[in-house]
């Protein structure tokens, strides 16, 4: 979902901006500047000449004041939740408009029950909704530098409000896919800049606590949806029970399209614009403590983001024709990858057809709703244990064990979904037993695998490219729902309880990418992140941390969180005890019997991987 904010990057602003690297070289491979003239002078560019054609914008006049900074923090996020609110809303308001029988009449795709045509229709228009985002998160990543993460943001709202009233007043079905689109493009840019924008303004203290507000208000406005369309559906007015949900977008549109004019802009995007003072009255409107040392990190930040200005381009992140150029498609790779990965999971299928996969477990259409709203419900307050298990046991622990929870679940709702739509006696207690998994499935993907891959991309990109990183994490997201909500229809037709089974399958195959290939970020900087792309030199995350390692460089492994301890015997000069087998290891190690040996041992590789 949506977005998250990384506590290394928000919270320790300053610290991301301490060393600057000369041209072509990464932040971390270098030290402090010298001289501070030499970012005192910087040759700013000029304003975008197409900038005057978009509306809204930063007006620090019309900026809203507060006397405390904790209260705009506050403010800010509760506005980040808001739009967060509505990108969860707009995937699900899809739901039960798909079993509408006045919306399948009027959109020409009706019966479905075993007709291929209408079946690939349906799937795809709720598909064609994501390759807008697709669109929309790579425009406004691009506008986001050049005019501002509020113009963009306003520039989203303007195609999404076209797109909803495109949507609740539709007769056919290419005027339906034509609104999706349209509608996508404007989801797709706020989703991009929402997230860049409330890390940039914000001071993060407490990012856990916030990572669960805003991940709950994204569940929120999916559960939001579900339930005003049912309750919708009460009404005989079949018409008005999808028409009402879609054009309901369109409050919050309004809410996030005018509201974020009287927020501030981001200072780093102000400071790179060469508005210095601005920036610096945005900074203490939000900072407590004094702000100078921080606007004198974003100076730092712009010289080097002026400097390697030819990798901040998306041809550039793809086509690298340098070893910094390289790093970043690396990195985009893993954003987008993960994306998709999330969707590969089975997430989507839950969501967007739940009331499909409870009435294949035998419950009649009424129950089957009810069923998938309370399902929800119980999804929005499984996020709460994200904030826990991210923090404790670190991002690959937390994908991998997800992951293998999720696919037993899955298993065993695949194999009692077969009985379940077989008549007879026991067929009740089969349904009620794929209900059941599927609700602890839900909260399993929502306390594990509904927040890291939104995560993991603040945490990865430098801060350079972090508008335009964003705006590749949505382009995953978009192409693996995409895919997800295509096919799901013929799925289900065609192998009905396969589906569940399939799903088994791409949990599984997802457990090895993450464990080979996606490096440890929990307690790491982001300076400490530019050492791992820039000297790991493989794609195999334990053969770069062995590369690492011969560098002679402490922190070298990245399969494991980084614990506080380890930062102060880094910041003392001391190499980490967990650099190599300490001596109380191999005594323990040698004491144990024979027949534990192999436990310990599966345990003590698994606590190396980094997943125990």
């Amino acid at each position: 979902m949506a977005a998250v904010h990384n506590e290394k990057m928000d919270s320790k602003a300053s610290s991301d901006t301490d060393d600057l690297p000369e041209k072509g070289v990464s932040p971390a491979s270098n030290g402090n500047l010298k001289d501070e003239d030499d970012y005192e002078n910087l040759n700013y560019p000029k304003p975008w000449k197409f900038e005057k054609w978009f509306i809204g914008g930063y007006s620090q006049g019309r900026m809203i004041k507060f006397k405390n900074p904790k209260t705009m923090y506050k403010a800010i996020n509760l506005f980040a939740g808001v739009a967060i609110m509505f990108y969860g809303y707009d995937q699900g308001v899809m739901s039960q408009v798909n079993l509408n029988p006045h919306y399948q009449e009027l959109m020409g795709i009706a019966p479905i029950e075993g007709n291929s045509r209408n079946v690939a229709a349906l799937g795809g228009i709720v598909a064609v909704y994501y390759g807008g985002t697709l669109i929309g998160a790579l425009v406004a990543g691009s506008l986001a530098d050049r005019m501002g993460r509020i113009k963009a943001v306003v520039f989203g709202c303007m195609w999404a409000l076209l797109g909803a009233v495109l949507q609740a007043s539709a007769y056919n079905i290419t005027w339906m896919c034509f609104a999706r689109v349209i509608a996508g493009v404007g989801v797709g840019a706020i989703d991009c800049v929402i997230p860049v924008w409330s890390a940039e303004v914000s001071s993060h203290q407490a990012r856990g606590a916030f990572l669960a507000i805003e991940f709950f208000m994204n569940i929120g406005g999916l559960a939001l949806a579900y339930w005003i369309e049912y309750f919708a559906y009460l009404d005989p007015n079949h018409e008005m029970a999808w028409r009402t949900p879609l054009a309901l977008q369109i409050i919050f549109i309004f809410i996030i399209g005018i509201g974020i004019n009287f927020f501030p802009e981001s200072p780093r995007w102000l400071m790179k614009m060469g508005r210095e003072e601005e920036s610096r009255n945005v900074l203490k409107a939000t900072r407590e403590a004094d702000v100078e040392h921080e606007l004198k990190g974003i100076k730092k930040v712009v010289k080097y983001e002026l400097e390697t200005s030819g990798a901040n381009h998306y041809a550039a992140m793809l086509f690298p024709k340098d070893k910094y150029s390289k790093q970043l498609r690396w990195r985009v790779f893993l954003a987008v990858w993960l994306q998709i990965m999330q969707e590969l999971v089975g997430i989507g299928v839950i969501t967007v057809y739940a009331v499909d996969l409870f009435q294949d477990a035998g419950f009649d259409l009424t129950l089957s709703k009810l069923l998938a709203g309370f399902n929800n419900i119980s999804y929005i307050f499984s996020v709460i244990f994200a904030v826990i298990t991210l923090d404790r046991y670190g991002r690959r622990s937390t994908m991998v064990w997800g992951a293998v929870a999720m696919a037993i679940e899955l298993l065993i709702a695949g194999i009692l979904d077969k009985y379940a739509q077989v008549k007879g006696p026991s067929q009740r207690s089969f349904g009620a037993g794929v209900a059941t998994l599927t609700f602890l499935y839900t909260a399993t993907f929502g306390a594990t695998w509904l927040t890291t891959p939104w995560l993991y991309p603040t945490e990865i990109f430098p801060l350079n490219v972090r508008a335009k990183g964003g705006a590749w994490s949505v382009v995953g997201w978009s192409i693996g729902n995409g895919i997800i909500t295509m096919i799901t229809p013929f799925l289900f037709q065609a192998i009905s309880y396969g589906t569940l089974l399939l799903l088994f399958g791409l949990n599984i195959f997802c457990i090895p990418f993450v464990i080979l290939m996606y490096p440890e970020t929990a307690g790491r900087s982001l300076e400490q992140m530019d050492t791992f792309f820039e000297h790991g030199g493989s794609w195999n995350v334990f053969k770069a941390s062995h590369n690492i390692r011969d560098k002679g460089i402490d922190d070298w492994r990245w399969m494991k969180k980084m614990k506080p301890e380890e930062h102060e015997e880094l910041e003392k000069g001391r190499r980490m005890s967990t650099a190599v087998r300490s001596p109380e290891e191999d005594e323990k190690d040698a004491r144990m019997s024979w027949k534990k040996r192999p436990v310990y041992t599966f345990r003590r590789k698994g606590s190396n991987a980094g997943i125990m």
